[in-house]
């Protein structure tokens, strides 16, 4: 996954330079009123600082749609030139009116990359990592504060600090992060996918990935397409094919889906339990976090949970029934021609498709489908071809049915399987009638146990030495299938090449119940991160660390106060990395949800020490100690969690189609807030008071504590399309409750 890593890496320096000019210009804006004789015109100072903020607002209006029109890659690319130019622009400023245009084109470049860089790196990073590398925008722009506080620093010790240079020198980050975008950084894979140009997906998710083989995440991302759509949870018990299930609540054998490995003689079976799903379970029982909380908590919460609660201990479901997944089981056959996708993919009429099994070397195009097509029926077997058989399984698995369904399957990260199942049935007029239903497993227990998870069912325990496997599977029409094309018989699903390029985003999509869903929790959470407290601590810091007798220490050091603030905030900031670096190891073992639950109490408790603080006459000393410790709690807390969750989770939640436009939908919710936060708090100081402002943001921690409990699930280790299908379920049967 080294691939995938670097290019996380790569693609956070946009947030280093975000972080880089957010402490340059703290620090050169003292210097600037001086030039320019600003102390008597505070606005034309504000004006200066918030020009950036300005900026990343109006652009974040337009940055989700242009992306979801251009791609990921060149809105990078765009910020890079943004960062540079306006670096050049701050250097030469003649005026304070060249100065203001100058940090406006900043703000643009600090929108785009705060925006889309979590988007990417979420669209790029296997489940497994994603968190880990999400946490990295943080991280990175906690270093660029860093080194930039060190910079100004050292600038200001001279006779004559200059602030042109200053903030110039942003530009020379900003020309490796332009070369890293142009000849490092490659396209999102699933923005590729969504344009139909796949042999560039396959390429790109090969290099992130590592290996040759990535068929079932290329399969993936075309089912992520769609947006909405009937999904059903269904549970199913799979073993060893040879051995007796004796179980009142699974089905008949005629039911029964039977997986066949890539070696001779191993196969499995699985048969679904019939009239109980996840969803049932939980709307009927709930979990005991709903039932203490009177039933408030989301059922989308439980739901999400219940993934969770039986991981296996050891290996998983791919590991332990597919050994060998992979490319999917090809064999030759006809598919409709379609103009738009790639000529080299899409084939033409009566052309066969090699095997991805067969002997050629197929990695540097993809000449055949995931799926291509065979004619089936309910009275023969797989009947091998040409171009591929059972034999051909080295490199994938298939499920084949009992009665005739057959249904491949691949591992898809995170523990998770993809496969389809195609069945033919004869209609009430004596035709045969088929159709496909796409299926995400995954495994709920340790093999032989079906207790304890949310969705097992009560009294059907499997042996100890079962080598059972209770699996969850969502069941669905796949994304982008087409009713004609089963005139053609395909084995598999819409296949990577659908009969119509997929749709761009539109208003529509955004009022599908699971986007909706998704979008109150993305909003939500950046609106209480922003009133959490996190910008009245930054400007209450260098007065506490000044009462804690530092800028004494410095003064006495013959370092002036101007000086000994920007040493102050460096070492705030310095602070805060070992914070986030146990954030990153943390975001995909706890998880997000625990990792947010967990730390907000710290908040809580650091922002009512201040109140009291404040409020409660005691010594200098003893108020000096236990502000700074609160201070430095409240800042190692927030960065491990209300700092980069909010945004990790906003990058995870919604569909390919309209991730964009809902990003940038959250993303300016984002920046409204910090606008709305930063200039009401010198009016709240002088209305309220220091104790009153602390208490507001302590009573926001508590209801961002509550919301979190209530309505913010789990998305650790699960791919994308999983997390925003689960929505999708999850919304539909509330709303279904509501209206019965």
């Amino acid at each position: 996954m080294s691939g995938a890593v670097l290019v996380a890496v790569a693609a956070a320096i946009g947030n280093l330079l975000q972080g880089w000019d957010n402490a340059t210009i703290a620090g050169a804006v003292l210097y600037i009123k001086r030039e320019f004789s600003l102390e008597s015109e505070p606005t034309i100072e504000g004006l200066i600082v918030a020009m950036s903020l300005i900026g990343a607002t109006c652009i974040t209006t337009c940055s989700g749609g242009i992306s979801d029109w251009l791609g990921r890659r060149p809105m990078l690319i765009i910020s890079s030139v943004l960062y540079c130019v306006s670096g050049l622009v701050m250097l030469w400023s003649p005026n304070v009116y060249i100065l203001l245009l100058a940090r406006l084109l900043d703000g643009f470049g600090v929108g785009l990359a705060v925006t889309l860089v979590p988007v990417y790196i979420s669209e790029t990073a296997p489940p497994e990592i994603r968190g880990l590398l999400n946490t990295l925008p943080q991280f990175t722009g906690s270093i660029g504060m860093f080194l930039s506080y060190c910079m100004v620093f050292g600038m200001s010790l001279s006779e004559l600090p200059n602030w042109r240079l200053m903030l110039g020198v942003l530009s020379i980050p900003s020309l490796i992060y332009f070369i890293l975008t142009i000849f490092f950084l490659p396209e999102s894979p699933r923005w590729l996918v969504s344009k139909g140009r796949m042999i560039e997906a396959k390429k790109v998710l090969q290099r992130l990935r590592g290996r040759e083989d990535v068929a079932g995440e290329m399969a993936l991302l075309v089912e992520g397409l769609g947006v909405g759509g009937e999904t059903s949870i269904e549970e199913y018990i799979i073993g060893p094919a040879n051995e007796d299930i004796e179980d009142q609540d699974i089905s008949d054998d005629k039911d029964q889906i039977k997986l066949y490995g890539p070696e001779e003689g191993l196969s499995w079976v699985a048969r679904p339990v019939t009239g109980q799903s996840t969803l049932g379970i939980v709307s009927r029982h709930g979990s005991m976090a709903s039932q203490s909380a009177l039933g408030l908590v989301d059922p989308l919460v439980t739901l999400f949970g219940s993934v969770h609660e039986k991981v296996p201990e050891t290996g998983s479901m791919r590991s332990a029934l597919f050994p060998h997944f992979g490319s999917m089981f090809s064999v030759g056959g006809n598919q409709a021609r379609n103009e738009e996708w790639d000529d080299d993919i899409v084939p033409r009429e009566g052309e066969d498709y090699p095997s991805d099994g067969g002997g050629g070397d197929s990695d540097d195009n993809l000449h055949s489908p995931l799926i291509s097509g065979q004619t089936t029926s309910l009275d023969k077997d797989i009947v091998p071809t040409n171009h591929g058989s059972l034999t051909s399984l080295r490199h994938g698995s298939l499920m084949q049915s009992t009665t005739g369904e057959q249904v491949g399957s691949m591992g898809i990260g995170g523990g998770w399987q993809i496969a389809w199942q195609l069945s033919e049935k004869v209609g009430p007029d004596g035709k045969k009638e088929g159709g496909f239903k796409r299926i995400y497993l995954h495994q709920e227990g340790v093999p032989g146990s079906r207790r304890g998870s949310l969705v097992s069912l009560p009294g059907n325990d499997a042996p100890v030495d079962s080598e059972y496997v209770q699996a969850a599977a969502l069941v669905s029409q796949p994304a982008l299938y087409a009713s004609e094309l089963m005139k053609q018989h395909p084995v598999g699903p819409a296949m990577i090449h659908p009969a119509e390029t997929p749709k761009g985003p539109s208003w529509k999509d955004i009022f599908e119940p699971g986007v909706k869903h998704a979008l109150v929790v993305g909003i939500g959470i950046q609106i209480l991160q922003q009133f959490s407290g996190i910008n009245g601590v930054l400007y209450y810091t260098p007065q506490i660390l000044e009462q804690a007798g530092v800028g004494v220490l410095l003064s006495n050091l013959g370092i002036s106060s101007s000086s000994a603030s920007l040493l102050i905030s460096g070492i705030t900031t310095l602070l805060m990395l070992p914070s986030i670096a146990v954030a990153m190891r943390l975001m995909d073992i706890a998880g997000r949800r625990s990792l947010l639950l967990s730390t907000l109490p710290v908040l809580i408790i650091s922002l009512l020490v201040l109140v009291i603080g404040s409020v409660v006459k005691m010594g200098n000393v003893v108020h000096a100690a236990i502000s700074t410790v609160s201070v430095v709690l409240y800042f190692c807390f927030f960065v491990m969690g209300f700092g980069p969750i909010p945004n990790i989770l906003c990058a995870e939640i919604f569909p390919t189609r309209v991730r964009g436009i809902c990003i940038a939908m959250c993303a300016l919710t984002f920046w409204i807030c910090d606008i709305i936060v930063t200039y009401s708090l010198p009016v709240l100081l002088k209305s309220v008071g220091l104790a009153g402002v602390f208490g507001m943001y302590a009573v926001v921690c508590v209801i961002s504590w509550v919301f979190v409990f209530l309505k913010v699930p789990e998305t650790k280790g699960m791919p994308l399309e999983v997390i925003t299908e689960f929505f999708s379920v999850g919304a539909k049967q509330v709303a279904a409750a509501k209206n019965n």
